[in-house]
């Protein structure tokens, strides 16, 4: 009995850190979440079911072949600053997991602490604040809570959850950045080919007004004619300023994102791009596993079910030493002799009973928010489904019209061609002739728009299924 009076405190102390250490789990083995239904996410998907090929699966040195568009790419990443903001956010979520993590541990403290006592004891109370006393303390002193129902390592997955999730997030922000600036680059592209076709046609209507003055100077012609080829000139003239305009601002634009100031960009030509026959998106599950967005809110809706476990966990008794000590007291002579070991300990349990409705509300609160993430996150699935169904059938659509495309400007510059010969013949007119200039001039440019159309609809694709992480 005296042997475990002696060391009843001690047996205290490993009674709990065994307690303690059997409730601890690993903080990564985060609650699973109902899988989504992937099956008909993609719309029109029956021929492509069993293809687990995905762009998404290529590097973006190797998606985008533009060498320049690559240099482009890698500045943008180094510099921008939305992305150096979330690799903070990373930074700041990994410190919150460390004092998560820590709080599992016992708060150990150093210190010296003198209490010095006066006392007035004489006779007739003459000898006042005569009798003093010291005794100093030096030693460690400890807190700690016993996670005995997990709520601590709830706390933990929850701080972990947001871990991951600003991960995902530098993720997004890193894939949304390579997009944005392909996209910015392939527009730069085609306002430099629609500025370049402009250009040559003006070249073309110059002479073609320059023509219709022959012919009314030979009276073939009357002087409405060669004011109406000058309209038509002057109108096309009018369209470069405003080209040359939208090509500097997206000049600008583009420095922007690559985090360095307005100026020039380097570039190809759109000529030099390819657009691929066909886009190859896998199996819609393989497309789930890899949007950050997705994974985001997968990763919300685990932290939800860990902060349902939390608000339970609240209602149970907490098991806490708020003061455990050991070191030296006494006065100041033979201070540390082993006579002078001291040691202290206060352990309490305590079980809420009156809380003003608050465990219980925290846990509706909970409860409800773990609902609202469930939605969320099966919203996002089917946000993603509807995305990638869309750049899908938009970018099929848009590779048909490239034959018929081609036909009419084939047709237009041979109409154009016969024309103006017929108009020298004088079996044309000269609305004709400008007529077939004018439509000339939009096929070209639609082309263009064709193209760029296709290449960003390949951009899309690729960010839509998560593509650009590596």
């Amino acid at each position: 009995m005296n042997l475990f009076s002696k060391h009843k405190t001690l047996i205290l102390v490993m009674a709990v850190v065994a307690l303690g250490v059997s409730s601890c789990r690993s903080y990564k083995d985060l609650a699973e979440v109902p899988a989504p239904d992937s099956k008909g996410l993609v719309r029109d998907t029956a021929g492509n079911a069993t293809d687990t090929a995905s762009i998404a699966t290529i590097p973006w040195k190797e998606y985008f072949a533009d060498s320049k568009l690559q240099q482009l790419i890698s500045e943008g990443l180094a510099n921008n600053p939305d992305l150096k903001v979330a690799v903070l956010r990373i930074q700041e979520a990994e410190a919150s997991l460390m004092m998560a993590n820590g709080a599992k541990l016992p708060s150990v403290a150093v210190g010296w602490q003198l209490n010095h006592t006066r006392l007035s004891s004489g006779k007739n109370g003459t000898d006042v604040l005569g009798y003093s006393s010291s005794v100093n303390q030096l030693g460690f002193s400890a807190t700690w809570e016993a996670d005995l129902w997990g709520k601590i390592n709830g706390q933990t997955k929850i701080k972990y959850a947001a871990l991951l999730n600003s991960n995902e997030n530098r993720n997004l922000i890193q894939t949304t950045l390579i997009a944005s600036i392909a996209k910015a680059y392939y527009s730069l592209l085609a306002y430099d080919e629609n500025l370049r076709i402009t250009k040559q046609t003006v070249i073309t209507l110059q002479k073609s007004a320059e023509t219709m003055q022959s012919l009314m100077t030979a009276g073939q012609q009357n002087a409405a004619a060669v004011e109406q080829s000058k309209a038509l000139l002057y109108s096309t003239q009018l369209s470069i300023p405003a080209l040359e305009t939208q090509i500097r601002q997206q000049e600008d634009a583009l420095c922007v994102l690559l985090g360095r100031k307005p100026g020039a960009v380097e570039r190809a030509s759109i000529a030099d791009e390819t657009v691929a026959p066909r886009l190859s998106y896998g199996v819609p599950a393989g497309m789930l596993a890899r949007r950050p967005d997705v994974k985001q809110a997968e990763l919300s809706l685990r932290s939800a079910y860990s902060a349902v476990d939390v608000a339970k966990a609240s209602f149970y008794p907490s098991f806490t030493i708020s003061s455990a000590s050991l070191g030296f007291a006494g006065g100041f002579t033979d201070f540390f002799k082993p006579a002078n070991i001291a040691a202290n300990i206060v352990a309490g349990l305590t079980q809420p009973l009156f809380t003003k409705n608050q465990l219980k509300g925290n846990l509706k609160i909970a409860k409800a928010q773990q609902e609202e993430a469930l939605l969320t996150f099966q919203k996002a699935v089917l946000t993603a489904g509807q995305e990638v169904s869309d750049i899908l059938f938009g970018y099929q659509s848009s590779l048909s019209k490239n034959e018929t495309r081609g036909k009419q400007i084939e047709s237009l510059v041979k109409s154009v061609d016969y024309t103006q010969e017929l108009l020298k013949a004088g079996e044309a007119s000269y609305t004709e002739v400008l007529s077939a200039q004018r439509d000339l001039l939009s096929a070209q440019l639609n082309q263009v728009n064709d193209k760029l159309e296709q290449l960003t609809y390949g951009v899309n694709l690729y960010k839509a299924l998560g593509g650009g992480v590596r």
